[in-house]
C-alpha cells in the first residue's frame, strides 16, 4: 500500500512539482488531445471506482482527514471531490455557472465534512459537546460534530440541543472547505448559534491539501 514519504510540506511540494510538470507537457497538446484524454482516463477510473471494495484499506490514506489508513470509501470520495471542486473553478472562472446537478455538490459535502474531526482535534470539550452543522440549499444537509470520550467524530443528521450551531449556505459550504474563502470573510458568511468560540475551528477546516 502507497504510504505518504517525509513530511506534508514535502508531499505537498511533490503534487505541486508534478502539477507543473503535467502543465509543461500538456502545453504541446492540443484541446482535442487533451479532451480525449480525460474522458478515457475518466471511464478508465470510473470503472476500476465501480469494481473497488468500499471497505477495503485505501492506496492512499486521506490526510486532510488525519488518516494514516483510510477505508476506499472515503479515498475514492475524495478523488471525486478533487474532481468536481476543480471543475468548479474552471466554471466560475468562464462565468459557466454552478453545476446543475445539486446531487453532486451534496455527495462533495457528505465527503467534505470528515476533515472536521481532524481540525477539532486540538480543541477541548467535555464528552458530549457538540457542533451541529446545517447547510442550507439544493445541495445542503445537517452533520453533528460530536466530542466521545477524547475524540471528535462526525455523523450525518442532527442533534436536539447542540452546543453550538453553525449555519451556511452549500455554495459557501463548498468554497469554505476546499480554501476559496479567506479567513476574514468565513466569519461573516457563517451564521453561529450558542458557544460562537466552538465554531471557530470550523472556519479554517479544509478538505484539501494544497
Amino acid at each position: 500500500m502507497w504510504r505518504l514519504a517525509g513530511t506534508e510540506p514535502d508531499f505537498v511540494a511533490a503534487i505541486n512539482d508534478l502539477n507543473a510538470t503535467w502543465i509543461r507537457a500538456a502545453e504541446r497538446l492540443s484541446p482535442r488531445v487533451l479532451t480525449d484524454l480525460y474522458a478515457m482516463a475518466a471511464a478508465d477510473l470510473a470503472d476500476l471506482f465501480e469494481r473497488s471494495s468500499l471497505d477495503a484499506p485505501a492506496s492512499i490514506p486521506v490526510s486532510w482527514a488525519g488518516e494514516t489508513e483510510s477505508a476506499a470509501w472515503l479515498d475514492i470520495g475524495r478523488e471525486f471531490t478533487e474532481v468536481w471542486h476543480h471543475g468548479a473553478q474552471i466554471r466560475d472562472a468562464v462565468r459557466a455557472g454552478p453545476f446543475a446537478e445539486p446531487r453532486w455538490l451534496r455527495a462533495v459535502l457528505a465527503i467534505a465534512v470528515h476533515a472536521l474531526p481532524h481540525a477539532y482535534r486540538h480543541v477541548p470539550a467535555p464528552p458530549g459537546s457538540s457542533l451541529a452543522v446545517e447547510i442550507a440549499g439544493p445541495s445542503g444537509g445537517s452533520w453533528v460534530l460530536q466530542r466521545r470520550g477524547d475524540r471528535w467524530e462526525i455523523d450525518e443528521g442532527e442533534v436536539a440541543a447542540a452546543t453550538a450551531t453553525a449555519r451556511l449556505s452549500d455554495d459557501v459550504a463548498w468554497r469554505l472547505f476546499f480554501n476559496a474563502v479567506p479567513l476574514s470573510a468565513a466569519g461573516r458568511l457563517v451564521r453561529v448559534e450558542g458557544d460562537a468560540a466552538l465554531a471557530l475551528p470550523l472556519l479554517q477546516a479544509r478538505s484539501v491539501i494544497v
